[in-house]
């Protein structure tokens, strides 16, 4: 099986942001092995830049373009697109929309050059959020949406830590490369 993760970028921004491709990278490796570990399903990962041009608002790029996309490229594919546009529908409070092997979600940019910890806070953890409902899913989970939004809701208001991991995918106490949610709260 295959997750491949696709950093849609506009062709303006490229030459400033290659920093952050290298850490979509090394997130993909992340989440290669958090999900063999906490679910027992192996992917191969794969990751590449989208770059987008200029578009007339009348074909802007949304989530129906993504998923167009993920047909063509094979729905046996798990595509998993790291935007900088907001999904236009969402059920999830974290800038993110799933569906049966597909994910994207909202990347959100540092405003002041390369920050780790702001990809990890920001992005790393909404990718996870969406990655886990698809687990959850496979696993023929019945709550995969709701037990996943209840967790985010710990997380997010009721100071549940995510899960913090060095630049070798091993928890830490020390300051975290990658974040991930606290699956151990839920009973799958």
């Amino acid at each position: 099986m295959l997750l491949h993760f696709i950093f849609v970028i506009k062709e303006e921004d490229l030459p400033h942001r290659k920093d952050e491709f290298e850490y979509v990278k090394s997130m993909a490796k992340f989440f290669q092995k958090w999900i063999k570990e906490n679910f027992s399903i192996s992917y191969e990962i794969q990751c590449d830049e989208m770059i987008t041009e200029p578009r007339s608002i009348l074909q802007k790029l949304d989530s129906h373009t993504l998923l167009d996309d993920h047909r063509q490229r094979g729905q046996e594919i798990y595509h998993f697109y790291l935007t900088h546009f907001r999904p236009l529908w969402t059920d999830c409070t974290c800038e993110g929309f799933h569906a049966e092997n597909f994910g994207m979600a909202l990347w959100q940019k540092p405003k002041n050059g390369y920050d780790e910890l702001f990809l990890a806070e920001k992005n790393c953890t909404t990718v996870c959020h969406e990655i886990l409902h698809e687990m959850l899913r496979q696993k023929k989970h019945k709550r995969y949406i709701e037990d996943v939004h209840d967790l985010q809701t710990q997380h997010l208001f009721n100071d549940l830590p995510f899960i913090q991991y060095d630049e070798n995918y091993e928890i830490t106490e020390n300051k975290p490369k990658f974040l991930s949610m606290d699956i151990s709260k839920i009973d799958f």
